[in-house]
């Protein structure tokens, strides 16, 4: 599989009406592209962005938008332009005033952005495959890169960054002759020239048949799986119990949720892929898995709001046995947007100032992150910050 980077135009500096010298060069706009486009944290973040970016909300829970990260060259809110693939035709205003109904989107927003959301919609594209599509994957990757690469240059982006935040899929089986859809809009990526984020669990550009096309890409990319919920609050607190020298022996938790997440997620393979996260956020920090699993149950009422309890059996001084239990009742879509947004912009930087391959310092953001990254969600700040520094610099 070969892939082919291609460099995205900019826009040049003009001379003044008056003679007096060259206009300064425009801001650079910067292209968000977000597999499953239509999708509950794909409609939340599109949503989330028009209305901060219109000044009618402030932009809570995005990292990029807090002091440590001033100066750092991200792109403004306002230079962002967002489009994307997805399976459904579902326009995405009418998408967002679901969203609203169910408690996901204040009341009356999908209204006042129902401009910025049409025109979102208008830039999305039919993804795959459907059933029935007889296209070869090379077929499917040049259909899905030439999508990317005609959004950046019909609207003038220096560059476009692919965010995949489409439903989990299961992993592949060993031996497969086709590329799973993650790893083919990866691909895709690649092929653009896009720099490329995993917010999912699924392969994307894990995929072995994409490593040496990665490597040669030249692109900054990280993931995957973001850390939103329970994750976080187990990356929290797992180095607590280390640095306190509190043995833990058993760490079980459940999660209940709906939507389209707890009915992917009722499919165990797809499960597996998910917990395996969780699961890593325990061992690198303890050293090892403590005893217990993680249970995901569907439960269509709870539409995009999910449950999450935590049951941590620990042993104190004198080998007395204790337990913490947590809860965590959250909504998904509003968890994993503005951190969608964040990592769009962080990436769009990286780019912009050369830098090249996995991203560790992004793994603050996810449960799976990319080799090298600190394995506790205090040292994953520190690497954030001083990733922001590195970017500032060269800002």
């Amino acid at each position: 599989m070969t892939t082919d980077r291609h460099d995205q135009p900019r826009p040049e500096t003009t001379g003044s009406p008056g003679g007096t010298g060259p206009h300064p060069r425009p801001a650079p706009r910067t292209g968000v592209w977000l597999v499953g486009a239509r999708g509950s944290v794909a409609t939340t973040a599109a949503a989330g962005w028009a209305a901060v970016t219109a000044g009618l909300h402030p932009p809570t829970g995005m990292v990029t938008e807090t002091a440590p990260f001033a100066g750092c060259g991200l792109p403004s809110l306002a230079d962002l332009v967002v489009g994307g693939h997805d399976t459904s035709d579902c326009p995405l205003p009418k998408r967002a005033e679901a969203l609203a109904e169910g408690g996901v989107l204040p009341h009356g927003l999908p209204a006042a952005v129902h401009a910025e959301l049409a025109a979102v919609d208008a830039a999305i594209r039919p993804g795959g495959p459907q059933p029935g599509d007889g296209r070869t994957d090379e077929e499917l990757i040049d259909a899905f890169a030439a999508d990317l690469d005609a959004f950046t240059a019909d609207r003038g982006l220096d560059r476009t960054v692919v965010v995949n935040v489409a439903t989990t899929e299961p992993a592949p089986a060993p031996g497969g002759d086709r590329l799973p859809p993650s790893a083919l809009y990866a691909a895709a990526a690649l092929r653009a020239g896009c720099p490329y984020v995993n917010f999912t669990p699924s392969t994307g550009l894990h995929h072995p048949a994409l490593a040496d096309a990665a490597a040669r890409s030249g692109l900054p990319h990280a993931g995957r799986d973001g850390k939103t919920g329970q994750t976080l609050l187990r990356s929290a607190l797992a180095p607590m119990f280390l640095h306190r020298a509190l043995r833990v022996r058993a760490w079980s938790g459940t999660n209940l949720l709906g939507g389209g997440d707890g009915a992917a997620l009722a499919d165990p393979a797809a499960a597996a892929a998910k917990n395996a996260g969780k699961a890593r956020a325990l061992a690198d920090t303890l050293g090892s898995v403590p005893e217990g699993e993680v249970h995901i149950d569907d439960v269509p009422a709870l539409g995009d709001w999910k449950t999450a309890w935590d049951h941590i059996a620990f042993d104190g001084f004198l080998g007395t046995r204790m337990v913490l239990q947590t809860i965590w009742q959250g909504c998904d879509s509003a968890l994993a947007a503005p951190l969608v947004l964040d990592l769009a912009r962080l990436t769009a930087a990286a780019h912009a100032a050369g830098l090249s391959g996995p991203l560790p310092e992004l793994a603050f953001f996810f449960k799976d992150p990319d080799p090298g990254a600190a394995p506790d969600l205090p040292g994953q700040w520190r690497d954030l910050l001083s990733l922001a520094d590195r970017l500032r610099e060269g800002a």
